[in-house]
């Protein structure tokens, strides 16, 4: 989900430092949320971890420029399934500044729109599990089913907001939009991966409760709400 270089450029790539700014906060809020219920050491050990693997996910497995951007196994609704929504937001963040820092200095003049692209879907993400994981259950329980809502949720938020700022950065011309679509094509292959990686990483946490019930895991995994 990198934005290409020269996507959006010269005084458009502005707004991205807008939608940034409100991700950042709202995510800034969700931490000071977290720390009030579990403490700032719980919520600094999840979003290290959490960074960690983004960072692997970015830099180790495979990815492939497709269209208007790159395709990625970013296991969004993975991170918020384990670590709870502040860590997973933060982790994503930093993850990916640090990625651009450390491998691809070409990418940070589109931090803004890569992380709105990142935080924006995730947010989504967490109202849908409010509405379709009922209080009670615990999300070691989740079907296949709300694992791919929660999934879908994220992936279809990040086609659209690479959609977006490719519409924005260069209009509705037909290899722009050909470049879109094939952007979106590759990634439903993602949309059918997550939902699997999410059931076999719950499936190991339920069937190794001893070693997930502790402070590095979101107490829902092994909980009800």
């Amino acid at each position: 989900m990198h934005i290409e270089p020269g996507i959006v450029d010269g005084s458009k790539i502005v707004l991205s430092y807008a939608t940034a700014g409100f991700s950042g906060l709202y995510a800034i809020n969700l931490a000071f949320g977290e720390i009030k219920k579990r403490g700032l050491l719980s919520l600094t050990a999840r979003s290290v971890i959490t960074t960690a693997l983004v960072f692997c996910f970015f830099e180790v497995l495979p990815h492939y420029p497709v269209g208007v951007s790159e395709v990625h196994l970013i296991l969004g609704s993975t991170l918020f399934l384990l670590f709870g929504m502040a860590p997973a937001s933060i982790g994503l963040a930093v993850g990916l500044l640090a990625q651009g820092m450390f491998f691809a200095p070409y990418d940070l003049p589109q931090y803004g729109m890569n992380v709105t692209t990142l935080l924006v879907p995730l947010f989504a993400l967490q109202l849908v599990a409010t509405r379709t994981v009922a209080p009670g259950m615990r999300y070691v329980d989740l079907k296949y089913r709300q694992a791919l809502a929660l999934s879908v949720t994220y992936q279809a938020g990040i086609v659209a907001w690479v959609a977006f700022w490719a519409l924005y950065g260069h209009g509705i011309a037909a290899d722009n939009l050909a470049s879109i679509g094939t952007f979106g094509a590759a990634y439903m292959l993602v949309i059918v991966i997550e939902p699997l990686a999410d059931i076999l990483v719950l499936a190991i946490a339920k069937s190794s409760a001893t070693m997930f019930r502790n402070g590095l895991f979101e107490p829902r995994l092994l909980g009800a709400a």
